[in-house]
């Protein structure tokens, strides 16, 4: 797989994607993807990770930090389930969950109600937009982990589906349907 990010737009479900030369923090992210391999920066004087990728620590302000690999797996803090489908693309997939996920890593820190939170989409274990029968079965403290979907050589966009190895809620929290 490619180790390169391209800067020409792409596609994902019809909807045009692309990373400019000079978002510098993104591209450098989105090479991780494209390794499958998930990424953040972790600030060099506080040593917190952070998410999304930025120029300066959001803590401290130190513009200096390094790579750092972290597991890709989580609970969901909350979601949005998309019935009414604007992009075309994504019209054979409604409705489709939109995650706001908690990662286990350094959650609690720097205070007790943080987290690292990563937005996805949720997906089947291939990559592919969850269909309605998974879609009914998420909500929030869904255990999930993080997938890949290639979009092309270069282009991965993480995104997540169901942790079948973690022990899940008995009861999670859903809009009344």
């Amino acid at each position: 797989m490619s180790t390169t990010t391209p800067a020409a737009p792409t596609t994902y479900l019809g909807m045009s994607l692309s990373i400019e030369d000079l978002d510098v923090e993104n591209r450098e992210y989105f090479r991780f993807c494209s390794t499958h391999s998930f990424h953040l920066q972790a600030c060099t004087a506080c040593k917190l990770l952070r998410y999304t990728p930025t120029t300066a620590c959001p803590w401290c302000g130190n513009p200096e930090s390094v790579w750092t690999a972290v597991e890709g797996r989580g609970a969901v803090h909350s979601y949005t389930e998309v019935r009414h489908v604007v992009q075309p693309g994504f019209k054979p997939h409604s409705p489709y969950l939109v995650l706001l996920v908690d990662l286990d890593v350094q959650k609690g820190v720097p205070t007790k109600d943080e987290s690292i939170r990563v937005v996805g989409n949720l997906v089947d274990a291939q990559g592919t937009l969850a269909g309605p029968e998974l879609v009914k079965t998420v909500g929030i403290g869904t255990r999930v982990r993080m997938v890949f979907t290639d979009i092309e050589p270069g282009i991965s966009i993480p995104q997540w589906t169901i942790d079948e190895q973690a022990v899940q809620p008995g009861n999670v929290w859903r809009f009344p349907q």
